[in-house]
């Protein structure tokens, strides 16, 4: 069965999307229709005229309906069902991450800061037509959304925090400069992913760190027992600060990119093999066995790297003393790993964000869809294995 998520635009089809405004129109056309059509489906578990005894009801024909974006007017069929119950989460969802990327564009343009390649994007896709006052309306309207949702209670236990940065090019101060992109995302009580708190910020520090989670307790975060993170000393320091008590996993795809950065070439395979060993045994005991084996093999060939392994490696496991069914998912950040990949994918064709407001403004409403589409989906944990 068809799902909204396997809808996807061919690579040709994306290199046309910034070449021909034609092309643009009827490819976005084409695949908001194809989306639609995939939302209905998974709605009501059934394929048109399929016989299934999972079917939750019956199309009844379609609604026009107009879709203002950034490639002009778009005409879609929305499709109904019979009782009515049917209500496309697309409309929402596209227009704020669209108006969102379209302001950052916009602002660079009227500030006269934007890129020569991202100033013809601007005017093919949105034309000339639009003033500084105007860009400012939106904006507004756009930021009280994103501020209720950074500023919104937190109501459930979130047993894992998961937290990462990516890092943007925003202009300040006339200069452009390289900034974090702090992401917070925490797996519930009810086993389901949620996106808790962004900041943008200068630098990764202690200070910035601690000003997010003194931001996360303020607005409820509670019953907190595990964080996975980088090893990073801000990151840290504010953690055991703010979390005493809660343990520390240190994400092992983090630690197998540090080790292979210090480990000769000729040994960079084999290292990383006896890793993976280690990390995907089926127990703690096991685990430090591995370990140990490890450290005797290369103890004398290459004893820097044994040490550095000795000595960080340790937090590389805490995952072994949670359930064995959350393992895998709880041992790095890569839950983040597809969220970063869209921020940087809609980044790119920015380029340099003109203010941090521009770039929280995408961010911000990039990470509102993401969110909605985590905690009405599929739970990603079975939450009764953990005591």
């Amino acid at each position: 069965m068809t799902h909204p998520k396997d809808i996807k635009i061919t690579a040709p089809e994306q290199f046309a999307l910034l070449n021909d405004p034609d092309f643009l129109n009827q490819a976005v056309t084409r695949f908001l229709q194809q989306f639609l059509e995939a939302e209905i489906t998974s709605f009501l578990q059934a394929e048109p005229y399929q016989r299934t005894t999972d079917r939750n009801g019956y199309r009844n024909g379609y609604k026009p309906r107009i879709l203002k974006t950034r490639v002009g007017r778009i005409e879609l069929s929305v499709p109904q069902d019979r009782e009515g119950r049917f209500s496309s989460e697309l409309f929402s969802r596209f227009q704020r991450s669209e108006k969102a990327l379209i302001l950052a564009l916009q602002e660079a343009y009227v500030q006269g800061v934007s890129t020569r390649k991202v100033t013809k994007i601007t005017e093919a896709l949105c034309g000339t037509s639009f003033s500084k006052s105007q860009v400012s309306q939106v904006c507004q309207d756009l930021d009280a959304d994103i501020k209720a949702w950074r500023e919104r209670p937190l109501e459930q236990a979130y047993p894992y925090l998961i937290i990462d940065a990516t890092y943007l090019h925003i202009r300040s101060r006339g200069q452009v400069a390289s900034e974090g992109v702090l992401i917070v995302s925490g797996i519930s009580g009810s086993g389901h992913r949620d996106i808790l708190s962004i900041d943008v910020a200068h630098t990764e520090t202690e200070a910035t760190y601690t000003s997010l989670f003194k931001d996360l307790k303020k607005r409820g975060l509670k019953g907190v027992q595990l964080v996975i993170s980088d090893h990073h000393e801000g990151l840290q320091n504010a953690i055991k600060r703010h979390f005493q008590g809660v343990s520390w996993q240190h994400c092992q795809t983090h630690f197998h990119r540090n080790i292979k950065g210090i480990t000769p070439p000729k040994y960079q395979r084999e290292v990383a093999d006896a890793l993976k060993d280690v990390f995907n045994a089926p127990d703690h005991k096991t685990a430090q066995h591995r370990l140990s084996q490890l450290m005797d093999t290369y103890e004398d060939i290459l004893p820097n790297l044994v040490d550095k392994i000795d000595r960080d490696i340790i937090h590389c496991l805490t995952c072994f003393h949670f359930p064995k069914q959350h393992r895998k998912r709880i041992r790095t950040t890569n839950l983040l790993e597809r969220l970063n990949r869209e921020i940087k994918r809609r980044a790119d064709v920015v380029q340099i964000f003109p203010n941090q407001e521009a770039c929280e403004r995408l961010i911000g409403a990039l990470c509102m869809e993401w969110s909605d589409e985590w905690i009405t989906g599929r739970r990603y944990l079975d939450m009764t294995y953990l005591k």
